[in-house]
C-alpha cells in the first residue's frame, strides 16, 4: 500500500511567463516507505527530481495539457485556468497546507488519483485533470460545483446544497471562470463593422449611421 506523502519544502509563487525552481528539490524514501520530498539534503537516498534555476515556460505544458484534456473529455482551457489560479504555472509550489505542484493536489488526492510523484509536471496534471473529471461526473458536470469541490472537497458542497459560504472558495471558483472566460475584469465594448455604398468599411463602437450592411464583428 502507498504510504502517505509529507512534504518539506519552502516554494515562491511567480507571476512572470516563465516559472522558475528556486531549489532543488530532492526526493527519498524512510524506513517506514514513507516518501519525503525535501529541498534539504541529510545524507545517502536522496534523488533530484527539479534542479535549480530550470526556466519553463507555459507552452512546454501544452502537450501535456492537450493530452490530458482529450483523455478525460474536459477543454483544455479549463485546465489552465486552474493551473493559472492554483500555482501560476510554479510546478514547485506548494501551499501552506500542503497543496502541491501545478494543480495544487493535496497528499491524500495525489494518493487516490494514483500519483507518485506530485511535482512531476506531467503526473500533477494527470491527477488534477482525473479529479476534475471525477468531480464533474459526480456533480453531473456543474461547472461550478466541480470547481468548489476542487478547492473545498465534494462533501462540503452537497452538504450546503451549492457552493460553500467559504470566502477563499467563492474567490477560487470565480477567479477560474473568469480566467476561463476570459475576463479582464473591464467592460467589453461592442465593435461594428460599417460597410457604405462606395466600397468604404469603418470599425467603430458607436453605428449612428445606416450603412449598407452592419454585423458585429
Amino acid at each position: 500500500m502507498r504510504k502517505i506523502i509529507f512534504i518539506s519544502i519552502i516554494t515562491l509563487f511567480l507571476s512572470a511567463p516563465a516559472i522558475t525552481s528556486h531549489a532543488d528539490i530532492y526526493t527519498y524514501v524512510d524506513e517506514n516507505g514513507v516518501t519525503h520530498f525535501t529541498n534539504i539534503t541529510k545524507g545517502k537516498g536522496y534523488r533530484k527530481i527539479i534542479s535549480e534555476n530550470k526556466t519553463r515556460t507555459k507552452k512546454d505544458y501544452d502537450h501535456i495539457i492537450s493530452g490530458k484534456a482529450s483523455k478525460y473529455k474536459i477543454e483544455p482551457a479549463i485546465i489552465r485556468a486552474v493551473i493559472t489560479a492554483e500555482s501560476n504555472w510554479n510546478p514547485g509550489a506548494v501551499s501552506n497546507k500542503g497543496a502541491i505542484g501545478l494543480m495544487q493536489l493535496m497528499p491524500s488526492t495525489a494518493k487516490d488519483m494514483r500519483v507518485i510523484n506530485p511535482l512531476d509536471p506531467e503526473e500533477n496534471i494527470e491527477g488534477g485533470t482525473r479529479y476534475l473529471r471525477h468531480l464533474l461526473n459526480r456533480f453531473n458536470g456543474d461547472i461550478e460545483l466541480a470547481l468548489a469541490a476542487y478547492n473545498a472537497g465534494p462533501a462540503r458542497v452537497e452538504k450546503s446544497g451549492g457552493i460553500p459560504s467559504i470566502p477563499e472558495t467563492k474567490k477560487f471558483v470565480k477567479k477560474v471562470l473568469s480566467i476561463y472566460k476570459g475576463k479582464s475584469g473591464k467592460k467589453r465594448v461592442r465593435i461594428y463593422k460599417l460597410i457604405y455604398n462606395d466600397g468604404t468599411v469603418l470599425y467603430t463602437n458607436a453605428p449612428y449611421y445606416k450603412p449598407l450592411k452592419l454585423s458585429n464583428f
